[in-house]
Parts: structure tokens; sequence; C-alpha cells
């Protein structure tokens, strides 16, 4: 189960997620992300309470990055995702939106 948060400030969009980035779960944080980065601002995907991220959802992150997302998040487990995905120089072609 997933849950998500959307904030959507003048200058950015902050999407929160709690739950899972495995399995169905994965695509609604996806679009979500889409829709906000069509929009043109830079958007911060916080990942608050995730407590499984199987390799689909690595793979939606890395892409995510790759787009521009910037990725934040609270725990270890998905602090050290987040920080294996930034590490490996993701993330960093459109940030600066």
């Amino acid at each position: 189960m997933v849950r998500i948060m959307t904030a959507d400030e003048p200058t950015s969009t902050t999407i929160t997620v709690d739950g899972t980035l495995s399995g169905e779960d994965i695509e609604p944080v996806h679009t979500c992300c889409m829709q906000a980065l069509s929009r043109g601002k830079p958007v911060l995907l916080h990942l608050r309470q995730v407590s499984t991220i199987d390799e689909r959802g690595r793979t939606m992150l890395r892409r995510l990055a790759a787009e521009g997302v910037k990725l934040t998040a609270n725990g270890i487990y998905s602090a050290y995702i987040v920080d294996e995905i930034q590490s490996a120089g993701l993330g960093k072609r459109r940030c600066s939106r």
C-alpha cells in the first residue's frame, strides 16, 4: 500500500510517499511525479516512511532522478537507496530547473 501527498508550491512541487515502492504501488508514484514534472517546476520526491523498495521501485527512482526529480528520504533503508542512486551520478542532469 502506498500513500502519496503532493504539496504544489509556486516555485516547486514536493511529493511525499509513505508505504511501499513495489508491485502495483510503483505506477501511481511514477504518474504523480511525471505530472508534476510536466508543470515545469522543480520536483522533490521525499520517501518518508517507505518500508520496501523492490528492483522495479529502484529502477523508477533512477529514471525519475535522471528526469530531474530530486530524491530525499527518512530512515536508514530509504536513505541508503537514495544515496546509492545519487552517488551513481543520476539526478544531476536537469536539477537546476
